[in-house]
């Protein structure tokens, strides 16, 4: 088993003329939940796609477990994207019976516990449920495989406050032991109780990559505070990066 579980070296990404992402250098262990910290346009949704293998790097290398993405990481990795990608016609468990069939390593027992204390029956359509369901039911889903690396793509935008409690939980108690969560969002202050390390990004390149506790001693300041000062003359907020 590899030490670390994400290498990138000089990793760049890029659409047409633009940048993305720069000679990014990172490396991520195993066991943590992470941060991926940035205004909109920094390349926070890129890497995570070129972690998924969703993109396809234009230089530089990739690494997930010691391989390059493709069949195998597809395999260790459970993706949570900004958007709901479930047709509207579809029942709970349509979804539940969609991920058992398609890996090995979901917990369709475990998912159908969950569902239950949602309140969540196998009978109900998507089109019928609030955001904030939609939302627990697709984090059920991605988080009911053992996976080894969870990528959640603000994965609670657009919820009210006690569904964003209940899906911090949920990741908290719900990765597997040598897993870790890549979390990327701009809502810093809700979700640093949860996070042991913060990765800042700024066009395209790593600015910081730190323990949250050493962030905490060696600057005296919370994460969001250190974010805001990072990124004072960047507007951030709103809907997610486009890239």
């Amino acid at each position: 088993m590899e030490q670390n579980l994400i290498v990138c070296r000089s990793l760049t990404k890029q659409y047409g003329r633009s940048v993305a992402l720069d000679q990014v250098e990172l490396t991520v262990g195993r066991g943590k939940i992470v941060g991926l910290l940035g205004p909109n346009g920094s390349g926070k949704t890129t890497l995570i796609k070129l972690l998924c293998g969703l993109l396809q790097p234009t230089s530089g290398e990739l690494l997930v477990d010691g391989q390059k993405p493709g069949p195998y990481t597809k395999s260790v990795v459970s993706y949570l994207p900004d958007r709901m990608y479930f047709a509207d016609w579809m029942k709970a468990g349509d979804m539940l019976g969609l991920f058992a069939d398609f890996y090995r390593d979901f917990d369709r027992k475990k998912a159908e516990e969950m569902c239950r204390s949602l309140g969540i029956h196998p009978s109900m359509r998507i089109k019928a449920m609030s955001k904030g369901t939609k939302e627990k039911l697709q984090l059920t889903l991605v988080m009911s495989r053992a996976a080894q690396l969870y990528l959640l793509d603000e994965p609670i935008a657009g919820v009210d406050p006690a569904a964003r409690d209940f899906i911090l939980n949920t990741i908290l108690t719900n990765y597997s032991e040598n897993g870790t969560v890549l979390i990327s969002t701009h809502l810093i202050s809700d979700i640093e109780r949860v996070l042991d390390e913060a990765i800042f990004l700024q066009t395209g390149r790593v600015v910081r990559h730190s323990a949250v506790d050493d962030i905490r001693e060696q600057e005296g300041k919370s994460v969001d505070a250190l974010f805001r000062e990072i990124f004072r003359a960047i507007p951030y907020g709103g809907e997610n990066d486009a890239r």
